[in-house]
């Protein structure tokens, strides 16, 4: 017979969330990806109320009750549960109540996981063709500029006493290499991650302190940081720039907005999320960053587009701060999402924290 401790042990291996309630609706058991779905552990709602845990926008908790009584098995597509928290998810869950042992069990699959999954793939995609393309593009660029360079310089020469002509030819040969160094930022870095034990945390504070030295204090800073997380396997100085290109596109909303927001803030908070799945991998373990900003938000008509290469929303932008930031991010297996809205934009970079490093 198998012991009720390896029951556990197999609902707990599951990606599927699994509730099971008691005959008067208290919690009897919830594994873990039941517990990363609604946001709280077994040990804390254990013999709860589970209207402690959520409840149906539509609907009300007796119809589990109901299903029980009446041993009655259903299935509910596109439920909309609030949470103790006042977050709101969508969610496929099935019910199947077992009468013999006064149990419920409810079965949950999170619409919103599986959207955001698929959004994550087409973006990755995208992405992959993005950057191929553009390093199609820079080679057959870099190529011709290196002559149109190497012209310049030898007819720079020829016109040594000509002051005219050669200060042409150093505005070729100035603007030549501006092209060039365009080209390698689109690029990206040229050698692969050195990866290392990393602390997330130090490379927020080393973001941090570089912002704060450019906006003198003038933005506030306000840290919510998960002090059990594990370093992650990466490149420290690569993830800082990751970040901290994020960190300057938020300073420079703020500044640009500062006669309309009072409190100008960027708020960074960190999580790790179990059982997460980051475009096509799932993962045990990753690590979230969140850099939020109540800046003016960013134009839905380019939300959709702001990590390609030469999209920016600022006259001044050149449009590759954010497609650096992701790319470097991919690099580590990693992805960087935003949400927007006036008031409230959100980068949030998830890192994997696969055991081997955690």
């Amino acid at each position: 017979m198998v012991e009720h401790a390896n029951f556990k042990q197999i609902l707990d291996s599951l990606s599927t969330a699994i509730i099971v309630l008691d005959y008067n609706l208290s919690v009897a058991y919830i594994n873990v990806a039941g517990e990363t779905l609604i946001g709280v552990s077994n040990s804390q709602v254990e013999g709860d109320n589970i209207e402690l845990c959520f409840t149906e926008a539509d609907s009300e908790a007796n119809v589990f009750k109901h299903a029980l009584l009446e041993n009655r098995y259903f299935t509910k597509r596109k439920a909309q549960w609030v949470l103790h928290n006042a977050t709101t998810i969508n969610v496929d869950y099935t019910v199947t109540p077992n009468p013999e042992a006064e149990k419920i069990i409810i079965e949950v699959q999170p619409l919103d996981r599986m959207i955001r999954i698929t959004r994550e793939e087409a973006m990755i995609s995208s992405q992959e063709t993005s950057r191929n393309l553009i390093r199609s593009m820079a080679h057959e660029i870099k190529n011709p500029l290196g002559g149109i360079r190497g012209a310049a310089q030898l007819l720079s020469r020829e016109f040594e006493n000509d002051t005219d002509l050669s200060e042409f030819t150093q505005v070729i040969i100035d603007e030549t290499d501006r092209l060039r160094n365009l080209v390698d930022r689109m690029l990206g870095p040229r050698t692969p991650p050195k990866r290392e034990k990393t602390n997330p945390h130090e490379v927020l504070e080393r973001g941090i302190s570089l912002i704060k030295a450019q906006t003198h204090n003038s933005i506030t800073i306000r840290r919510d940081y998960d002090p059990s997380i594990p370093d992650v396997c990466g490149d420290k100085e690569q993830l800082i720039q990751a970040i901290l290109n994020i960190m300057s596109n938020a300073v420079q909303a703020l500044t640009e907005a500062t006669h309309t927001i009072k409190d100008p803030n960027i708020t960074i908070q960190t999580r790790v999320f179990r059982r997460f799945t980051i475009g096509r991998i799932h993962h045990p373990l990753a690590v979230c960053m969140a850099i939020t900003d109540n800046g003016p938000g960013i134009n839905k008509k380019l939300l959709d587009d702001i990590f390609f290469p030469m999209i920016t929303g600022r006259a001044e932008g050149t449009g590759l701060g954010l497609s650096i930031s992701q790319n470097l991010i991919a690099q580590h297996e990693g992805l960087i999402e935003c949400e927007s809205e006036p008031g409230k934009t959100t980068f949030a970079i998830y890192l994997p924290l696969d055991t081997d490093y955690a």
